[in-house]
């Protein structure tokens, strides 16, 4: 086990965390990114994170990785530098090049978004058309920086190209004659935590003998920062929406309700994602009435409502009708129970999530780990026991940057440090 270095780039700030052998937080940084396209930014707050940790820990890092937002991605030159503008995760000008994907491929297919990095690549080669060209995610160019080789990705990244994780190719529909002009922009693609080679930056104050790591994305790091490693884990982020991600033996996809796998070294990672989550107790209570009346709450006494609360209309998972309307009434007079109704149908709602990943194929649900700001409440945490009847917890870690470091670290259920 080895000393190691996560550093995380979101849509607002970036931060860094640095790690011992017995996953120990040594330091962190924290920085604001004020142009989250600007690749000089990202070079500069890198650069920034990594000379805020104190040098004497520094010094003892043997190993980076990086994450950043999937579907972030650019051109650049044979020396790295960029060449077109960045297209966020969720830019989505590529509208018109989803219908030549369309005219090759199944209804169905996952890169058939005009935010998905294949779609965003059609784009960029149609209007920044160049010889030397490579397609860069933010993560793989962050990287870059460090190790300087360019032109390398990883299997979380380059899923939304198209990549298959499972065959560890990209498929031969890449080889259509209106997609084969995209083959010499590709990276190479290689599992996340893959030791690439060692730092080049010399200006950064680390050991030459620091290592740099293939990356992932944002929400894996994250699911990775928890600590779940065994099939049947799952963690739930009980944020604006409720995202659940449950380690699996088994891959599953059911594209029309937005399931999918990211491979985890022999396992997969299947996700859904309820458009109901703690936006809709904002909407009726104030922070602070929250934390009041949610100590109030028995939660053996169930209050028999049976909301399903959308802020507005329409569901994807664990139902899929585009034209699900809210149900919050009947209304009670009682605060109190009109709060306990609504934590009792969100706890409803991710059981039955859980349910229909597994329906679908994916492993029985044993744990589940809870990060998101909805964590705190306790009141929900004992009612989502009571309907999930698994151990459910909150995560110990659920910043991004320790789920890279520990991803450099080979601490995860992917486990790679290949050379």
């Amino acid at each position: 086990m080895t000393t190691t270095l996560g550093i995380d780039f979101g849509t607002s700030g970036a931060r860094a965390i640095a790690i011992d052998p017995e996953g120990n937080i040594l330091a962190t940084s924290r920085r604001p990114l004020h142009q989250p396209d600007q690749p000089q930014e990202w070079a500069a707050t890198l650069r920034a994170l990594t000379l805020d940790i104190p040098s004497a820990i520094r010094q003892q890092i043997q190993r980076i990785a990086i994450d950043a937002t999937s579907g972030t991605v650019f051109l650049c030159d044979a020396q790295g530098q960029p060449c077109s503008p960045v297209l966020l995760y969720n830019d989505d000008r590529a509208q018109a090049h989803v219908q030549t994907l369309r005219q090759i491929l199944a209804a169905d297919h996952l890169v058939l978004s005009a935010t998905s990095s294949l779609a965003k690549l059609l784009w960029l080669q149609s209007h920044y058309p160049s010889a030397s060209a490579v397609l860069v995610h933010q993560a793989d160019w962050l990287a870059f920086l460090l190790h300087g080789q360019l032109g390398i990705s990883d299997w979380h990244n380059a899923l939304k190209l198209g990549y298959d994780a499972a065959k560890e190719a990209y498929p031969d529909w890449l080889n259509h004659p209106m997609l084969a002009p995209l083959r010499p922009l590709l990276p190479k693609v290689v599992p996340p935590g893959t030791v690439l080679g060692k730092v080049t930056a010399t200006d950064l104050g680390l050991s030459p003998e620091c290592q740099v790591c293939a990356g992932t994305t944002d929400s894996i790091a994250a699911f990775l920062a928890s600590g779940a490693s065994e099939v049947g884990e799952a963690v739930t982020s009980l944020g604006s929406t409720l995202v659940l991600k449950l380690l699996s033996a088994s891959r599953v996809e059911d594209l029309a309700t937005g399931i999918y796998s990211h491979r985890l070294g022999d396992r997969w990672l299947v996700g859904g994602a309820s458009n109901c989550g703690a936006a809709i107790l904002a909407q009726f209570f104030s922070p602070e009435e929250l934390e009041r009346l949610s100590a109030q709450i028995d939660v053996h006494q169930p209050t028999g409502l049976d909301y399903y609360p959308l802020l507005k209309r329409g569901e994807r998972f664990p139902i899929n009708d585009p034209h699900l309307e809210p149900r919050l009434e009947p209304r009670p007079d009682d605060p109190r129970l009109f709060l306990q109704g609504l934590l009792e149908s969100l706890s409803r709602i991710e059981a039955q999530g859980y349910r229909q990943l597994q329906r679908l194929g994916a492993s029985p649900l044993k744990r589940v780990w809870t990060a998101g700001g909805g964590a705190r409440n306790r009141a929900w945490l004992a009612l989502r026991q009571q309907y999930l009847g698994v151990p459910v917890a909150v995560a110990p870690h659920t910043e991004a940057a320790y789920g890279a470091a520990r991803l450099a670290q080979g601490t995860t259920p992917l486990g790679y440090n290949c050379c």
